[in-house]
């Protein structure tokens, strides 16, 4: 089977006229940073970043927030370089076009701008969690293989859905996560090191709760496959799963109730947000 004749493709982000913006941008941004003497690691803990993030947004596959680029201009010294571009990147924000394939568009339309977002996982780090290299670990292990420059795409068009977390006002977010993915080291020790300081990082989000559902657990309400629930703005919850290949939306309300309620049993038996957070820094420490 090709690429093109995939089940569910994952096609790169389209073109369309903000590239050229974003691309610029990120090029004065890293030339600015640089210069400044900051690692993109320390510039990012001044903002308020990951360091993935600001690797996205240099090399022009993340959109600069106008807050982000207010403050990157005052630490930058960038004598309103960055302010001043801030009514053409919210134009070119407007104008860009969804970054995801025909079967997913209407998930990813819906996470964009939904209140709330929560999600179940099982197999690996769901991708609005996962580092740059994680993502690229995970795609690079896909079979059949994929070609390195779809491999690149792919993680490009997963770290822009990242951008759910930089909205204001921020969407509700959870997420019950096995334990199990916490010993797995997708990618190898140093980049699952720097998931599970993601993981942290995420979690010390205000809108943001990670918990984790322990190993030791007898009993369990979901020996099934992974989901997402979430409200889209102005409608009713919707839910979302994949297995093998096979995606699907659910719109009826009665089963999407019928997988709410398990993943409220689950909220209840796993740890809680504090005391997944020492879980997983306990991983940490011992990786």
């Amino acid at each position: 089977m090709t690429e093109e004749q995939e089940r569910r493709p994952e096609t790169p982000a389209e073109a369309n006229g903000a590239t050229a913006v974003f691309v610029v941008l990120g090029k004065q941004l890293k030339l600015l940073r640089e210069r400044a003497g900051l690692s993109q690691k320390e510039f990012g803990r001044l903002v308020g970043y990951g360091p993935d993030q600001i690797s996205a947004m240099e090399r022009g596959v993340r959109t600069p927030r106008p807050e982000f680029l207010d403050r990157a201009d005052e630490l930058l010294k960038a004598d309103g370089l960055f302010r001043e571009v801030i009514p053409q990147v919210e134009e070119a924000m407007t104008k860009a076009r969804t970054r995801h394939p025909e079967w997913y568009r209407s998930y990813a339309g819906m996470e964009a701008e939904a209140v709330e977002l929560h999600v179940y996982a099982n197999q690996a780090i769901p991708g609005l969690l996962q580092t740059e290299d994680y993502a690229r670990s995970v795609f690079g292990q896909r079979r059949p293989f994929l070609s390195e420059e779809t491999i690149e795409k792919r993680v490009v068009d997963r770290l822009s859905r990242q951008q759910v977390f930089d909205r204001w006002p921020p969407p509700v977010v959870s997420y019950v996560l096995e334990e199990v993915l916490l010993d797995r080291p997708i990618g190898g020790p140093a980049v699952f090191r720097d998931q599970l300081r993601n993981l942290l990082r995420v979690g010390g989000l205000r809108n943001v709760e990670i918990q984790v559902m322990p190993i030791r657990c007898t009993e369990h309400p979901n020996l099934d496959s992974a989901f997402n629930l979430l409200v889209p703005k102005g409608y009713a919850q919707v839910a979302y799963l994949e297995a093998q290949g096979f995606p699907q939306l659910i719109h009826d309300g009665e089963e999407v109730r019928k997988i709410a309620d398990r993943y409220g049993i689950m909220r209840a038996m796993a740890l809680s947000p504090l005391e997944s957070r020492s879980l997983i820094a306990q991983k940490l420490e011992e990786l």
